[in-house]
């Protein structure tokens, strides 16, 4: 192997925690491989000669890359995110997880905490997500955001308070989380409303993110209450007989694929034996851009 063959596997070496990282930052799988080839192209620039450690250098380069792209999206934004907003989910099957793929679903991240990291600013998410997910040294982030040590500690403490506000993550289990997930959709194909009501929190709460193009019935949409949400999945029964089961972020979730077409993509927060949380995104253009082939029956 020549030296550019060499600098490449070792870099190969590093995709899955790059990955992770840039996903867990950028709620999104199409921008986290953007920018892990961004770091890629950075390395190949620089060699790795003069670089000692180059796991932390590699994951400081793509938190920097992914830093300004947080930091340019925010200034593309004209309106805040909204209560309808739901990131990018990553499927998997309920099998055993590809070896490339366990680095991204061990300690998943659920879309819960991805809707809640929507709302920081750019360097409160780095801080965290370098933190608390990725044990990365204050230290080490603090060139980063351009803050001291100190003041980057504190970015990440008050995001920390904003997740743990957000409340508990779904209950551990897939066993346990496919039987609720399974008797929500038997439920919802008999048309069984009082099962339904059964399955949800009283509070449940319930986004639709369905894109700006999509109107009437279907157009995105949140709810509250276990009766609300109950009607609303009454109203989409027919498609429940099409609906397979997968992982999605780590938990059991629902793929919605009718003659091959993905319409939807739900994922769920169980918790006490409830759902108390639904997440469903069926806008067209970003379902689009999902690898939904790992899903299973």
């Amino acid at each position: 192997m020549n030296d550019d063959d060499l600098l490449a596997d070792r870099f190969e070496r590093h995709r899955g925690r790059l990955r992770a990282v840039a996903y867990r930052m950028l709620g999104s799988m199409p921008e986290a491989e953007d920018a892990v080839q961004e770091t890629w192209l950075k390395l190949s620039r620089t060699g790795a000669d003069e670089i000692r450690n180059l796991g932390g250098w590699l994951t400081t380069v793509v938190g920097r890359v992914c830093l300004d792209l947080l930091r340019a999206r925010a200034a593309r934004r004209e309106d805040p995110i909204d209560e309808t907003f739901v990131p990018d989910p990553l499927l998997g099957p309920l099998t055993p997880i590809d070896p490339e793929e366990e680095v991204l679903h061990a300690d998943s991240v659920g879309l819960a905490l991805l809707v809640v990291l929507e709302t920081l600013e750019p360097a409160e998410r780095l801080a965290f997500v370098l933190h608390d997910l990725f044990a990365v040294p204050f230290d080490d982030i603090a060139p980063i955001v351009e803050r001291t040590s100190a003041t980057t500690r504190q970015l990440a403490s008050r995001a920390r308070r904003r997740v743990q506000a957000a409340g508990p993550a779904t209950d551990p289990g897939l066993a346990r989380q496919r039987e609720i997930v399974e008797a929500f959709l038997a439920a919802a194909r008999e048309g069984d409303f009082d099962a339904l009501v059964a399955l949800l929190h009283p509070d449940v709460a319930l986004r639709a993110d369905s894109g700006a193009l999509i109107r009437g019935a279907a157009a995105s949409k949140a709810l509250r209450g276990a009766r609300a949400v109950a009607e609303q999945a009454l109203l989409f029964a027919p498609f429940a007989h099409h609906a397979r089961l997968a992982l999605v972020n780590g938990s059991v979730g629902v793929v919605n694929a009718p003659e091959g077409r993905v319409l939807s993509v739900m994922g769920v927060t169980i918790t006490d034996g409830r759902i108390t949380e639904m997440y469903i995104l069926s806008d067209p253009e970003r379902l689009a851009r999902l690898d939904v082939n790992g899903t299973a029956r």
